[in-house]
């Protein structure tokens, strides 16, 4: 294997901070990912249409392969309104959101291939539906390393174990420092995500440095003596790091450190919001301590936002559940000064489609949909792309998977094209053969 980007990361030093490729909008990301597949056509894609169509069936073709059964037009039971200077539209959905509405860059013509759950989970997470491949977080952490040397340079809140489950976090070939560190998971309370044995109760800080040394030094004669030195390396540097952790971590997450007012603004004193928000916070306090990917999931053993039926009730207890929260990560990273250069990320797996299922509900829709991006170099206010007049289609300045990874590594610093890494004979990136720079979003 041989890594493909220059920097001065070392064997010793695997996560050191690595020079981008050109100057970079965005120094640090956060992925709010909404696992189920939200329903863009409810909550920041307007159709008028679908809404004077309603009961009507879909004047064109439909796609060859579904997910399920499709019925008539279906309209939204939520109205949309204008919002901010911009004027950008936003559903009833999302109030605390909608206030926000100046610094969102809502890109409406995102689409993906397949329809199943987990095919499209991972397409999103790492460019690749059937195969294992890195993640894109791996990936940015591979060509940019961290600033912080005593956290790990991807991390993972409460992430789902389902559809991809860990592939949607791992490095894959790439090396395992690049791999996400997951806290907690999406079937445990926000309370509970933690780092298990961030404490050693049986020895001292000096004895395990003593003992890590030990370690290093004899394993040093074999390392020189076989072809496994990097896998070797890569075990000693997590032993490294999960020291370094034990002083680090349990800092970063005491949320009690939060004043009355911070802990409000994302919603901790309401259980409604509790979860996700102590999520959103403890991510805040992650990325102010330079942390390159920080991943925020909102799920449970249900699939979250997947209404299949009760697409009202479904809906509307998910957007209550993170609109504040949401909400008060934006306001926060601004006042802070960290929005500027921290790229927020929000999105599911796919859209859903205008159609009904059953009569109360809608199917998946990779081929259209929306996710949106704030800070990092982004226009705030701002619309790009399109769907049909119904929204099923991408129509309008179309963003496939490959494109948005483009994108975000662009926004970072990094030349999608040049980000490779040689494994079996060949260079693989997170884009493979294709991605496009939508630099129309560009501030």
């Amino acid at each position: 294997m041989q890594a493909l980007l220059a920097g001065e990361a070392t064997s010793e030093n695997p996560l050191i901070a690595r020079q981008p490729h050109f100057k970079p909008r965005a120094k640090r990301i956060v992925f709010l990912f909404m696992k189920g597949g939200p329903s863009h056509v409810d909550t920041f894609d307007p159709k008028p249409l679908l809404d004077r169509d309603h009961g009507k069936p879909l004047p064109f073709a439909g796609p060859k392969v579904t997910f399920a059964k499709q019925g008539n037009l279906l309209r939204s039971p939520w109205k949309f309104q204008q919002h901010g200077d911009s004027g950008l539209p936003v559903s009833e959905l999302f109030p605390q959101i909608a206030k926000q509405s100046d610094k969102l860059c809502v890109l409406r013509s995102v689409h993906g291939t397949n329809p199943a759950h987990g095919a499209a989970a991972l397409k999103l997470h790492t460019g690749a539906e059937q195969l294992v491949r890195p993640s894109f977080g791996s990936w940015i952490t591979y060509g940019l390393g961290t600033e912080n040397q005593n956290l790990p340079g991807f991390i993972t809140i409460c992430p789902t174990l389902a559809h991809g489950g860990v592939n949607n976090w791992g490095s894959a070939f790439l090396p395992s420092h690049c791999q996400g560190t997951p806290i907690g998971n999406a079937s445990l309370p926000a309370t509970q995500a933690n780092v298990k044995y961030i404490d050693n109760p049986h020895l001292s800080l000096q004895q395990q440095r003593e003992q890590i040394d030990l370690i290093r030094n004899l394993s040093q004669p074999f390392q020189e003596s076989t072809d496994a030195q990097e896998a070797l390396d890569s075990r000693l540097n997590s032993f490294e790091l999960a020291f370094r952790m034990q002083t680090a971590m349990p800092e970063i997450q005491d949320l009690s450190q939060e004043t009355t007012t911070t802990r409000s603004l994302y919603g901790i004193d309401d259980a409604v919001t509790e979860d996700f928000g102590r999520q959103c916070l403890m991510a805040r306090r992650f990325l102010e301590r330079d942390v390159r990917f920080v991943q925020v999931t909102h799920s449970d053993s249900f699939v979250q936002w997947d209404q299949h039926s009760n697409l009202y009730q479904g809906h509307t207890k998910n957007a209550a559940e993170v609109d504040r929260p949401i909400a008060g990560l934006l306001q926060d990273l601004e006042s802070r000064g960290l929005l500027e250069d921290t790229l927020v990320l929000w999105g599911g797996e796919f859209g859903r489609t205008p159609t009904s299922q059953g009569n109360n509900g809608r199917d998946h829709n990779p081929h259209g949909f929306t996710m949106w991006m704030a800070g990092g170099g982004v226009k705030g206010g701002f619309a790009y792309g399109a769907t049909d007049d119904y929204g099923y289609y991408a129509a309008e300045n179309k963003m496939h998977v490959h494109d948005l990874h483009a994108t975000i590594l662009h926004l970072l610093g990094l030349n999608h094209q040049r980000l490779t890494y040689r494994y079996a004979g060949r260079d693989f990136r997170l884009t493979d053969v294709a991605g496009v720079v939508a630099k129309d979003i560009l501030a």
